[in-house]
């Protein structure tokens, strides 16, 4: 280690030290305060003999007298199968105190994936909800966020996926990583997963809103070590659940502003699509490994604004966004999921016959094609009537309150598997003539459709 005592300024969670030896980006530093607390940091930039180091805590009673050592090493995370059923903070600390040993220390930064040795997704994993399996197909080694609102049940979709998610026949994990979330938050989660079992499978990180700002943007890289540790190291399937990314990125615009960085639009730093790129890219599967790593983000809105930057920048580098409706929500329904805005870019790869079934994608386009239409004779009948439409168009009508009472809508503890979903989307076909049925084949119709005709 070298050591300092030159701290030239302190600003937010940041210090400026002037350094006189080469300082690596995202060094480690240990910072011994003048009372004799120690804290750690994390060297965000070296320029003119200043490196310009983030606090893992609280600035508050630290001045230029502390002692600031460079340790010449990364941000290193202990790893090993004991991780599976525990639970830790944000920092990567054990919250029930238990000491595990560690197989191999890994840099929470992770190594970039070389784009010729990752192999296409294209094998299904069955999430147990109806609208994301049918119409909006995750994809292992996929990235598919879901696009929420201020209010909306994200945290309750999470933690139901997060229990409800399978591979058959794999051996498969979940990394959980809450970021920013309230107290109540992190006690829904924790009980949740141990009352229902999933905590044996599972690794939580809980990142709280009153923990160090800088805390948040560590919190998504500790998650993700781990799962890249378990799906190529150990051959696992894993499924990482990060939410919150908008409190992430709130946490990258404090820290960019107290760098004094020229803001990109509304104020975030221009270089937040890069970052999170960093997040977003160690999701995939690797030519030569068995495991795999498949990403779902979840963002609130601000405002239920898809073009804010957020929402925005994650569409670009993700496959697809699984978009929660406040409308769908004002009506009682639950997970609200609203399959007109959703999309599911590699949905194709990991549907079909031998994955899931040979009517599956049929199906959900004749599905997709029917509430659409559905929804915009509910528009035109509430202007000129629905005893003006014909037969045809109030069956459509019928067609859509069916299929957001039954389909959309499922119970929090509800676990539809594959069959029972595509199962019930036919069901719900057979209000309409067989003449509206484009979509799909006509050997489809007479194996699947015929069966619930009256």
């Amino acid at each position: 280690m070298i050591e300092y005592r030159s701290i030239q300024d302190i600003a937010g969670p940041l210090l400026f030290v002037r350094v006189e030896h080469p300082v690596m980006y995202g060094e480690i530093v240990d910072i011994r305060k003048e009372n004799g607390d120690k804290i750690k940091g994390q060297v965000l930039e070296a320029r003119e003999g200043i490196a310009v180091v983030q606090v893992f805590g609280n600035t508050i009673d630290l001045n230029r007298n502390a002692t600031v050592s460079f340790t010449a090493e990364p941000m290193l995370f202990g790893v090993s199968e004991e991780l599976l059923g525990k639970v830790f903070d944000g920092f990567g600390r054990s919250l029930d105190g238990s000491i595990i040993k560690s197989e191999m220390r890994l840099n929470v930064n992770g190594e970039p994936i070389n784009p010729f040795a990752r192999r296409p997704p294209n094998d299904f994993i069955e999430t147990g909800i109806s609208t994301i399996d049918v119409m909006n197909t995750l994809v292992r080694g996929q990235k598919l966020p879901i696009f929420s609102g201020a209010g909306l049940p994200h945290n309750e979709l999470a933690a139901q996926i997060a229990r409800q998610a399978n591979v058959r026949g794999e051996n498969f994990a979940v990394v959980f990583a809450a970021i920013g979330i309230t107290y109540d938050e992190a006690l829904f989660f924790r009980r949740d997963f141990e009352r229902t079992g999933a905590i044996e499978r599972s690794v939580l990180f809980l990142n709280l809103a009153n923990d160090p700002a800088i805390e948040r943007l560590l919190t998504p890289r500790l998650a993700l070590t781990v799962a890249e540790y378990l799906a190529f190291q150990r051959d696992m399937h894993v499924l990482v659940i990060l939410t919150d990314i908008t409190n992430y990125a709130e946490a990258l615009r404090e820290i960019s502003g107290a760098r004094k960085e020229i803001p990109g639009r509304r104020g975030y730093p221009g270089y937040m699509y890069t970052d999170f790129a960093t997040i977003y890219e160690r999701a995939g599967i690797v030519v030569g490994k068995r495991g795999s790593v498949t990403q779902i983000p979840i963002l609130t809105m601000p405002s239920d604004d898809r073009t804010h930057p957020i929402p925005d920048l994650t569409g670009y580098i993700t496959e697809g966004q699984i978009v929660l409706s406040r409308e769908l929500y004002r009506k009682g329904l639950y997970p609200a999921v609203d399959p007109l805005p959703s999309l599911s870019r590699l949905m194709n790869n990991g549907i079909g016959k031998g994955k899931t079934r040979e009517d599956h994608k049929n199906l959900s386009n004749q599905l997709y094609a029917s509430y659409a239409n559905g929804r915009d004779l509910r528009a035109l009948a509430a202007v000129v009537g629905e005893d003006s439409l014909g037969e045809t168009d109030r069956k459509y009508l019928k067609f859509a309150e069916d299929f957001e009472r039954r389909f959309i809508a499922q119970g929090r503890g509800e676990r539809r598997d594959i069959e029972r979903s595509l199962e019930l989307g036919w069901e719900l076909l057979s209000v309409l003539p067989e003449t509206e049925l484009k979509k799909v084949k006509r050997e489809e119709i007479e194996k699947y459709w015929r069966k619930y005709v009256k």
